[in-house]
Order: structure tokens, then sequence, then C-alpha cells
């Protein structure tokens, strides 16, 4: 426990059937010759039919100079492409096909779904190729664009711990920060031009570094057809992104890092405190250990919660663990009781400190920690439409 960062002022439901070569009943995967992974995710229970794309791309493939940019190009995939002229064009077939969508830009990937009838399916695939395959990056719309980014940077800004949770990444992350900081910088965006979204492309926007998930009420035997037919002629990459423009690793903490930020619009006091968890590439097992511990910790029987929330030192304490390719953070959140601040940091350190006891849970807390992530995992799996996220985000 002693490289640690603390400061003053947590995803994870184990997928495993898609980690395993065995898939559920109702999974279908192909591989196209292309590379492009299909997955059919067969679910009747209404008529409808959700397509997502995923690409490896993400705040961990962004140095200074692109920071923020791949959550820009997730914006501009939403606008004119080779086939449909302008944003205003793209909004109006999104109403004739009757689509619901979105994307959303992470560390370790970007994701691109809609959901519409599944009467509409081809249509939607057709859509959904034109979008990945040909955006035009057109600079008016570039130029009206970042702006709107920069805005989500703006209004997250407005949270009187914003400066609090960025100054611990810069911490946490030392020189590649950008790479767990998906928001960006102001600057970046701002001045950012169509050669970048090209390049960003370029690297990046390949079949055999993406995945399609179609899902619903959809036959694999149908879906598949129709994903060869338009996106087979998709051009693969005949490099490896990540051979090419290897992530560089996070380099270990060294020692302990303390700061302070203030902020006259916070209400309570926070503490952070963070540590450098395990990854996917090198130590997945200790990664399902590190979701299991956790959840130990959040039930109101374990000792961190009993010595905390139950005696009045705090208002809150969490203790989450997100699972990455890249160097997964373990973070602790407490709000102590505004009259008890020191007391309540001391107590929790008291209680990090004993976390190798092998008395410090019992067997019963564990079991209860594994069925609340199977809970989560099954709650997961109820709107098709959603679950898809969570597979992309294991895929990635």
């Amino acid at each position: 426990m002693k490289k640690i960062l603390v400061t003053t002022l947590l995803f994870t439901a184990a997928l495993a059937a898609f980690a395993q070569q065995k898939l559920p009943s109702n999974f279908y995967l192909e591989k196209l010759d292309n590379g492009l992974e299909v997955l059919v995710i067969e679910d009747n229970s209404v008529p409808l039919a959700t397509v997502e794309i995923v690409v490896r791309n993400g705040a961990y493939t962004e140095d200074s100079a692109f920071n923020g940019l791949s959550h820009l190009y997730e914006h501009m995939f939403f606008k004119a492409n080779k086939d449909i002229p302008s944003q205003e064009e793209f909004l109006k077939r999104v109403n004739e096909l009757g689509i619901i969508f979105n994307g959303t830009t992470s560390d370790e990937r970007v994701n691109y779904f809609f959901t519409l009838s599944n009467k509409n399916l081809m249509e939607g695939l057709e859509f959904m190729n034109s979008a990945i395959r040909y955006p035009l990056f057109l600079e008016e719309e570039m130029k009206n664009e970042n702006p709107v980014v920069d805005g989500e940077f703006q209004r997250a800004e407005s949270n009187p711990y914003f400066e609090l949770f960025q100054t611990f990444g810069r911490k946490m992350w030392g020189d590649n920060y950008y790479r767990k900081n998906p928001i960006g910088l102001h600057d970046v965006i701002l001045s950012a031009t169509t050669e970048k979204m090209e390049i960003i492309k370029n690297k990046y926007y390949y079949p055999n570094n993406s995945m399609l998930v179609v899902a619903g009420d959809v036959n694999h035997e149908e879906v598949v057809p129709m994903a060869e037919k338009i996106f087979g002629d998709w051009e693969p990459s005949d490099f490896d992104p990540f051979e090419r423009y290897p992530i560089p690793e996070f380099a270990p903490l060294k020692g302990e890092t303390k700061f302070l930020t203030e902020s006259e619009n916070a209400q309570v006091p926070l503490f952070m405190i963070g540590f450098h968890g395990p990854d996917t590439r090198n130590d997945l097992r200790s990664t399902y250990a590190a979701d299991v511990f956790s959840y130990i910790l959040q039930q109101a029987s374990s000792k961190l919660q009993k010595d905390l929330i139950e005696t009045g030192l705090a208002l809150q304490v969490q203790v989450g663990y997100q699972t990455n390719k890249y160097t997964g953070p373990i973070q602790i959140i407490l709000v102590p009781n505004p009259m008890n601040v020191q007391a309540a940091y001391d107590k929790l350190w008291e209680h990090i400190n004993m976390w190798n006891d092998p008395d410090y849970y019992t067997d019963e807390q564990l079991e209860t920690a594994k069925k609340l992530l199977a809970i989560d995992d099954a709650y997961s799996k109820e709107a098709t439409s959603n679950f898809v996220h969570t597979v992309t985000y294991w895929w990635a």
C-alpha cells in the first residue's frame, strides 16, 4: 500500500460468457473476410432491433495534441457523409427510419448505436454503413460542432469538484494523463480541423478494428448475410494500429502524493484516494477480485461502512474499480461529516491498512458480493438495447 495517491476535498460486472469460447445460446458470432466481427443477439421480446458499431479508439489513443478529438469525431459521425449531404438530411433520415441514436466515447472505446423497428433493419444497416465508412467532416459542420463539444466540457466544469477530479487524474496518470481524459482540452477541441479527423479515421476506423452488433427481434441467419452484403467491401487495414501507434504504459505511482483543491461552491468536503489496479492484459483474474472486493466493501454489514457511516463519521464512502485494458484505477471517495473531517480520514486509512488481514471480511460477505455482481449482470441483460453497450465494452 505504499505506492498510492491521496487527495483532499467508481462499470464493472464480469461478462464471463463473452470471455469464453462458448457463447450464450442466443449469441451468434461471425467474422467477415475483412476482419469485421459481427455479433447477433436474438431477443424477440419486442419488435425492435439495435445496431451498434464499436471501434477500438478513445482517450487511450490520444496524446496532448489530440486530447478530446475521439469525442469530437464521435459527434461528427452524426453529420454529413457520402450518402447523406448534411446534418439536416441526416436527421430527416433518422425520422424516416424511426431511429433513436447516440454514441459514447470513453477511455478505451467509441461506440455508435441506434434502435429502430426490426422491419427497417436493412435500411438501418445501410445507414450505419454510410456513417461509419464515409464521413465528410465538412468544414462548416466542424466549425459549428467544435463549440458544442466544448460546451459539454464547460458544463462538466460547473461541478464544484471538477478541478479536484482533473487534478486527481493528472496526479494518477502523470505524463499520460490525456489517455485517461476523454473529455479533452479546450484549445485542442476548439482548434480541431478536418485534417485531424481524417488522421483518426485513417488510424483506427477499419473493419478489423471494429465490431458490429445487431440485437433484438432478429434472425442471425438473415442478419449475417445482410452484414456481409453491406459491410463486406469495407477495406481492412494492412496494419495493427496498436503496433504502429503503441499505447504507452502508465508509470507506477511513486510514494505518496497529497494535494488540496478549494471550491467556494462545494457544500461538503470530499476526499479521493487512488491506486493503480490490475488490467485485463496482464492480470485478468485480479480484475475479477477487485470487482468482488469493492462489492464487499459496499455492503452495509462491512467493517468499513459500519465504522464510517453507522458511527456518523462520514456521509458516504465508496470504493470502486474500473476494468481497463490499460491499468484499471481503484478509487475511494469519502464524504466526511463536516464536524469530523480528520477523524473520518484517519478511520478510512485505518481500514485501508487492514485490507490485507485475512479476517477483514467474512465468507458470507464474500458470497453476498458475488451474488450482487451476478444480480447486476442479470439486470444489465433486461433491455437488449442497453445490454449491447456492455458487450461492446468487454469486446474493446
